[in-house]
């Protein structure tokens, strides 16, 4: 592992952006929130409204930027420890503040020339990878030519670390079943679901799959499915399946009752969709059927994933970087190509219903607005 010093007129780059989703953090906030989440997308007002009232329910406060400040703050850390403390670290944005433009505004009048991104999304789609490049271009616009290049981290997917620190957490829940249940128990792998047009245009399934695999095969080989959550949109719109309370009814109609692991990999923190699609929605479901339930923490500050974090900004930092990755795919590219992950075509007004997500509406799901992946 490098242990070499580092000094800032030899490095690359002169700062981190960590890049996130965003989330309301007072009642206040939760309005102005989900205009932003919800912008050129043709939502009803009064389903931005009811969607309101639920966060309100909760205090208006999303979990994920305290979520996101406590794995900046390891990551600063691990950095200060292994020779990077010159690195700073800007926190911004898609749709709530920090916001992205207001942090690269910051970064140019701190006189950073060229800064490193890490995105806190580990798989590859529109809304997962492409759609934060595009954010950084627009925020870059926004400032002006004097504004950083800034240059996204590879997505690591199937980094070892990444796979280590899933794992450790999938051993952590199984702990929490009795002794004669684990080695029966199931895995639900579970990721957001999104357009199945989105899906096939990038390479966020197999991704997703390989994940799985490695994990499942890191805490002994242990049955495993992948499923979905948070699906939004409007019902006539395909979008990736099964969703997670369809498959647990499913394995009850079929008169499983082997203990669920529900494990949220496609996510980084336990933000609002997992408290409410997972630990509520779907706790609760396999209460009423019969089923042991178990939830895997998502990764988090773990020590393994902080680290991870660190050997992808040291692998941009030399010419002739060790690029870890294990399965059957290698690491992914640095550099997006330009058909990569390509947007949806804009779609008409629906005049149907609109499911909600757990991102938007925390309370019981069946109208309310469309959403992106976070």
């Amino acid at each position: 592992m490098r242990t070499q010093a580092h000094t800032p007129e030899k490095l690359p780059y002169q700062a981190i952006l960590f890049l996130s989703f965003g989330g309301p953090d007072k009642s206040e906030d939760v309005i102005p929130f989900l205009e932003n989440v919800l912008r050129g997308r043709h939502v009803p007002k009064e389903r931005m409204r009811e969607v309101a009232e639920h966060y309100f329910q909760f205090g208006g406060k999303s979990p994920i930027n305290e979520q996101n400040l406590a794995l900046i703050a390891a990551i600063r850390r691990e950095l200060d420890a292994n020779g990077l403390g010159e690195l700073p670290i800007y926190f911004g944005n898609r749709n709530w503040h920090p916001l992205l433009g207001d942090t690269v505004a910051q970064m140019t009048a701190d006189g950073v020339k060229r800064a490193l991104c890490f995105v806190t999304s580990s798989f590859s789609s529109y809304s997962g990878c492409r759609q934060y490049r595009e954010n950084i271009l627009a925020a870059r616009a926004a400032v002006g030519p004097s504004a950083p290049e800034i240059d996204k981290i590879r997505v690591w997917y199937n980094h070892p670390l990444f796979i280590e620190a899933m794992a450790d957490r999938v051993r952590e829940a199984l702990a929490g079943l009795p002794a004669e249940e684990r080695e029966s128990a199931l895995i639900a792998f579970t990721a957001h679901s999104i357009p199945m047009a989105m899906a096939v245009s990038s390479e966020y399934v197999k991704q997703l799959q390989e994940s799985c695999r490695l994990v499942a095969a890191a805490v002994g080989g242990l049955a495993y499915e992948l499923v979905y959550q948070s699906r939004s949109g409007p019902p006539q719109q395909p979008w990736l399946e099964p969703d997670i309370g369809d498959f647990i009814r499913s394995r009850a109609a079929g008169g499983r009752k082997e203990a669920l692991v529900v494990t949220p990999i496609g996510f980084v923190s336990d933000h609002m969709e997992i408290l409410f699609d997972l630990d509520e929605e779907a706790r609760q479901l396999c209460n009423e059927l019969g089923i042991p339930m178990v939830r895997a923490l998502s990764v988090g500050t773990h020590p393994s994933f902080v680290r991870m974090v660190r050997l992808l900004i040291e692998e941009r930092l030399h010419a002739n970087p060790l690029r870890l990755a294990i399965g059957e795919f290698g690491p992914n590219h640095d550099v997006c190509r330009e058909e990569c992950c390509p947007p949806m075509p804009p779609s008409p007004p629906a005049k149907p219903r609109w499911r909600a997500a757990a991102s938007l509406s925390p309370r019981r799901r069946g109208r309310g607005a469309q959403t992106a992946a976070p």
